[in-house]
């Protein structure tokens, strides 16, 4: 795709509005968590330049500012912080630019990397104590957003030969084994709560969620990750075969093809009935694209052909459906177009060569959708996940694999 494509040109506007921290506005600059924020604030708008340098569109200078800014100042650790808040969401930031310019930036990953093994240990401990004493997990013990596996995906980055990773994967292996409440088997997944986290009458006796960034596909994806990258742990096979079985058994065949509820709640557990609606978000964070990507890299990873096959088809009608109803949804990278955008080129390049060709030619017309839908939008704020810059980073090199690891903490590679 050529500079002058208006996809591209968005994404210029984008990062020049967002050129140098000076410019953010104060309403944002006055919050004191978003110079930490990887989903609203300073790290986000930082991978957008480190991408667009490492791919010649910027300057490096322009995203050492914004590291330089978002390190200026103590960074929250400790049971606060997560993969998208604190320490783990600037030490992401850092390593993708490092990773483009060896050498730079080592001695601040070094005394990032100390902390957030240690909070990443004291955490594994409180998870195994949690299910010793037999209780449920919250979801922010155990998601991409909040809990270990999103830890565990920088650890991978990180030091994947290494024994906190290898903790990290032995705890998603006993999450994934049944536990027994009140003479029911549930899903070693099973929360007490609602999606939000708040006790309330619909989930009154808590849910099981499916999604990439809140459920069980998360810890899939990084077992799947883990064991292309040779890091595995006793029973790691057994735990993707568990939640395979779960996965299979919520699926529902719909005419737009297979479909995942983004949870269960415990009357539908008793009935073993789900319905799907049809106005599920077609981006990252639940829905198909999500956790077709993560049972796409569990297949490669395992071997199963019929479930990759199965699971690039369901990528495929996700952008079909899209195509029909350009008018639906959002553009953001969590929720929207530019998500499912980016999920199935990632989808594209490990998928057959006929699969492969369909999904490409699907990215163009939404691609279109994404940039009519962002431009001129000053409402848009800076935000990875649910604004601009999640926009923009899309946009830059629309449909491409990007040259940085930015979207490591999306888990879809």
């Amino acid at each position: 795709m050529t500079s002058g494509h208006p996809t591209n040109k968005l994404a210029d506007t984008i990062a020049d509005r967002l050129a140098h921290p000076d410019a953010v506005p104060s309403h944002l600059a006055r919050r004191p968590w978003w110079r930490q924020s990887l989903a609203h604030g300073a790290p986000g708008v930082a991978l957008l330049h480190i991408e667009r340098a490492a791919t010649g569109l910027g300057s490096w200078q322009r995203a050492h500012d914004w590291l330089a800014y978002a390190t200026h100042a103590p960074l929250t650790t400790g049971a606060d912080s997560h993969l998208f808040y604190g320490a783990p969401a600037i030490a992401h930031a850092l390593n993708c630019a490092a990773e483009q310019r060896p050498g730079t930036y080592q001695d601040a990953l070094k005394r990032l990397d100390k902390v957030i093994t240690a909070d990443a240990r004291a955490r594994v401990d409180a998870a195994h104590a949690r299910i010793d004493a037999g209780r449920l997990p919250s979801l922010n013990e155990f998601d991409v957003i909040r809990g270990l596996t999103g830890i565990g995906s920088y650890l991978l980055r990180r030091d994947p030969d290494g024994k906190q990773l290898r903790a990290v994967l032995e705890y998603l292996v006993r999450l994934t084994e049944p536990i027994n409440v009140n003479d029911q088997t549930l899903p070693g997944w099973w929360v007490d709560t609602g999606p939000d986290g708040h006790h309330n009458e619909r989930f009154r006796h808590g849910h099981a969620n499916s999604g990439l960034a809140h459920g069980i596909g998360g810890p899939l994806a990084l077992l799947a990750l883990a064991t292309q990258r040779g890091a595995g742990v006793d029973g790691q096979s057994d735990a993707i075969t568990r939640i395979y079985a779960w996965l299979d058994r919520w699926r529902v065949a719909t005419p737009t093809g297979p479909a995942w509820p983004y949870w269960v709640n415990r009357s539908q557990l008793r009935a073993g009935h789900r319905a799907v609606s049809s106005s599920q978000r077609p981006g990252w964070c639940y829905g198909t694209a999500g956790l077709a990507r993560a049972q796409q890299l569990a297949a490669l990873a395992t071997g199963d052909d019929d479930r990759r096959k199965m699971a690039e088809q369901a990528m495929l009608h996700a952008l079909t459906k899209a195509a029909l109803r350009p008018e639906s949804g959002d553009p953001s990278l969590c929720h929207g177009h530019a998500g499912l955008v980016h999920i199935a080129a990632r989808t594209a390049a490990d998928a057959d060569r006929d699969t492969a060709r369909r999904l490409r030619a699907g990215l163009p017309p939404l691609l279109r959708v994404v940039s009519a839908a962002a431009t001129g939008d000053e409402e848009l704020e800076p935000a990875l996940l649910e604004g601009a810059t999640g926009i923009a980073l899309v946009l830059s090199n629309a449909a491409a694999i990007p040259r940085t690891s930015w979207d490591a903490c999306l888990l879809i590679t």
